[in-house]
């Protein structure tokens, strides 16, 4: 490979780390090291030293937390993508942003190639690779953790040898990634999805048995499915997000525990902290049962599942996404309002919700004086919504002598 520079997706962390040396090492480049922060409150500065003394040429931080947002996780809130069921795609959303600026350094220094620091087993060398072969499909991509094949004691024992500061320690080898919408951890024992994950794994969410002990309120104003402020105050997202973050977790609430279907085919035990991202995406669903129709409500759920895949797989530069995003925007028009959400000893509950588009009108449902429904209406519309029933059973079923072809044959009994 004739390459001359590299741009490298730097963590800071024993993989990454470890590439800087090995890619000098192995293809004989020069690694420029790029670290994006998402929110992951680690100290830059020492990283981007890090980065230098183990022998990058340059080491680059960029302030991505605005940009992440507003680009990606808020449309992933919009969309309601939540991989089966459980997980908000933190880790997931934050691959295509890496991947662009990625993409941009690499043309502002004229690298021919980017790398990261994935496995050839996980989900990111996907997303990664994938993005980044749809920004610029002439860049080449190196991924040395992929090709060296260094189980993670090796990597550690690798790192010592070569004076390479690193965080890990063959006694605690978590592997975590962080950013403002979540944190996973993975590695070590919680790779045996049989035991308890560990208390000092949580970080951002107290044990919900030490959690406090009266319940707090808490009120998110949403624009467009968007969150612009909190308990009254308007707040741009980065703050908003941090100290929801900083609330629900408090209480509990964002411990999850999935074992997932990676893209790659094997079923993977995740551990994720996610207290802003589950309160808002309770939140926002709770707005969306105000404001979205029936039929819209029931055909965003596909579309919602169909963008958490595509996440999930590294497909949020496709055209069907951009198809799909453009439903989920015109969905999300008068998706503003207000939600009370109740925090107590890891739940988060919808205490309230409101909102000048609603669709709920009190004198159609309620059953009280000033009910304006037309209980007269009632008959006539079930007479005509069980027309085609009714005929088919009068023609087909019971001129066959079966009147319920759903249920068991009775059962005869003698005394």
């Amino acid at each position: 490979m004739n390459l001359e520079t590299v741009v490298l997706a730097y963590s800071g962390g024993l993989d990454t780390s470890v590439a800087i040396k090995w890619i000098k090492e192995k293809y004989n480049l020069d690694v420029i090291a790029l670290t994006i922060d998402l929110g992951s409150e680690r100290d830059l500065p020492s990283i981007r030293q890090r980065a230098l003394d183990v022998g990058a040429v340059d080491a680059k931080i960029v302030d991505g937390r605005d940009l992440f947002l507003k680009y990606f996780a808020f449309p992933a809130l919009q969309s309601g993508a939540i991989y089966e069921r459980e997980y908000p795609l933190a880790t997931a959303i934050g691959r295509p942003l890496i991947a662009k600026l990625l993409v941009d350094v690499a043309h502002e220094t004229g690298a021919k190639a980017v790398a990261h620091g994935c496995t050839g087993k996980g989900n990111d060398q996907v997303r990664l690779d994938v993005s980044v072969g749809a920004l610029d499909p002439n860049l080449k991509i190196i991924a040395p953790v992929r090709e060296w094949k260094m189980s993670r004691p090796e990597e550690i024992e690798y790192a010592r040898k070569n004076n390479i500061p690193i965080p890990a320690t063959v006694d605690s080898p978590y592997s975590t990634d962080v950013n403002l919408w979540g944190r996973s951890i993975e590695a070590g024992i919680l790779e045996d999805p049989w035991v308890e994950p560990p208390a000092e794994v949580w970080l951002w969410t107290k044990d919900p048995k030490d959690a406090p002990n009266t319940p707090q309120y808490i009120e998110i104003e949403f624009e467009k499915g968007i969150p612009v402020a909190l308990d009254g105050e308007a707040l741009d997202g980065v703050t908003l997000v941090q100290k929801l973050n900083d609330i629900a977790g408090e209480h509990g609430v964002g411990r999850i525990d999935h074992v997932e279907n990676r893209l790659v085919g094997i079923k993977s035990r995740e551990i994720y902290e996610a207290p802003a991202s589950v309160v808002l995406h309770q939140a926002h669903a709770a707005l969306e049962d105000m404001t979205l129709s029936r039929d819209q409500a029931r055909f965003k759920t596909t579309v919602s599942n169909q963008i958490a895949e595509m996440i999930y797989n590294g497909l949020w530069f496709s055209a069907l996404h951009q198809d799909l995003r453009a439903f989920v925007e015109s969905s999300q028009r008068h998706v503003s309002g207000t939600v009370r959400v109740k925090l107590f000893k890891g739940a988060s509950m919808i205490a309230g919700r409101k909102s000048p588009r609603s669709l709920y009108q009190y004198e159609l449902a309620t059953y009280d004086k000033g009910d304006t429904f037309d209980q007269d209406a009632a008959m006539g519309f079930i007479k005509l919504w069980g027309l085609p029933l009714q005929t088919q059973a009068n023609i087909q079923m019971l001129g066959e002598g079966v009147t319920a072809p759903m249920l068991p044959e009775a059962e005869s009994s003698s005394c």
